[in-house]
């Protein structure tokens, strides 16, 4: 289950595409199966179909892309005009028994990657592709602001770029805790300045790059406030507020601000990578649940409980 899932399960119209016609890449319409973030096993194959074996254990890249478009065509099929997910915007997605992709989409998993952590791929590529746009090197201080599985997912990536120094910067309680219990330096902006601890972390310097994960107004004033000169804010958070920004904040001090959109299919090559080594690990941020308590899911998730719940279909088979 994704946050996006619960947004167009509480309005369809959060698919932001004209709902009257068929997407225009895939052809569907409503309603749609949801579940975006998968993984399975290849049971069947259609003609034509290469480097691929029934019984071969699979990470979904669920991006349609247009490959026609400015983006496209500049190597950004992740910012294609009208790009759409399977398990979004086409007919059946990972929340099915069964369903059906091009060959294209499929990533291998290894023998050590179970079908649980190759359901994490999607999300974990999100957090993968933000942190490379900032470049992480070793000895570098990182903020993560949101401690939900995209900021878990940074925090991941962080280490495996070799980045040690690490705060977290997350209001909910129980969110603290869960990543707090994976090993993070844990502050709460309600009752803590952010930006004073991250200075008091590096000699009044700042993060040489923050990551904002939250989607909310103060979590990216509180990333750009933690900045140092010339260092990065890189938005991972889905905003649907406008923020106000001072242009002089970032001249001031020789700022960047950069937005990250999902993922390309080769982070999703370098997130399983990570998991084949060991890097990543789901125990303590991870449930399941089966296919037939998505309802309860969807409620739980829209509460702010939990942090990533998975859906076991009747036909995982083992692995989950």
């Amino acid at each position: 289950m994704c946050g996006s899932d619960l947004h167009v399960y509480e309005d369809p119209s959060n698919l932001s595409l004209d709902l009257s016609k068929p997407h225009p890449i895939t052809g569907s319409a409503l309603p749609q199966i949801l579940g975006h973030e998968f993984s399975g096993t290849v049971i069947e194959m259609g003609e034509g179909v290469s480097d691929v074996e029934v019984g071969d254990r699979v990470a979904v890249c669920p991006t349609y892309s247009c490959r026609e478009c400015a983006a496209c065509r500049t190597g950004l099929s992740n910012a294609c005009a009208v790009r759409g997910l399977h398990g979004m915007h086409s007919h059946g997605g990972g929340i099915a028994e069964y369903t059906t992709v091009p060959a294209y989409m499929l990533h291998h998993l290894p023998d050590n990657v179970d079908l649980r952590m190759g359901a994490l791929v999607q999300p974990l590529a999100v957090s993968w592709h933000g942190v490379k746009l900032a470049k992480p090197q070793p000895g570098d201080c990182a903020l993560v602001v949101g401690a939900g599985p995209v900021g878990i997912g940074v925090w991941f990536a962080l280490r495996a770029h070799g980045v040690e120094r690490i705060v977290v910067s997350e209001p909910n309680r129980e969110r603290r805790k869960t990543i707090s219990a994976l090993g993070a330096e844990v502050v709460d902006p309600s009752c803590q300045d952010v930006a004073a601890v991250v200075r008091a972390a590096t000699n009044d310097i700042g993060a040489s790059a923050a990551y904002e994960c939250a989607g909310v107004p103060a979590a990216l004033e509180s990333a750009l406030a933690s900045v140092s000169p010339g260092g990065l804010t890189v938005i991972l958070g889905l905003h649907t507020r406008s923020v106000e920004l001072h242009p002089m904040a970032l001249v001031e001090k020789e700022m960047g601000v950069v937005g990250s959109s999902g993922y390309l299919p080769d982070d999703f090559d370098d997130v399983i990578a990570a998991m084949a080594d060991g890097a990543i690990e789901p125990s303590g941020w991870v449930e399941e649940v089966g296919i037939e308590e998505t309802g309860a899911a969807i409620q739980r998730l829209s509460t702010g409980a939990g942090s990533k719940i998975l859906i076991r279909s009747h036909s995982a088979g083992e692995g989950l």
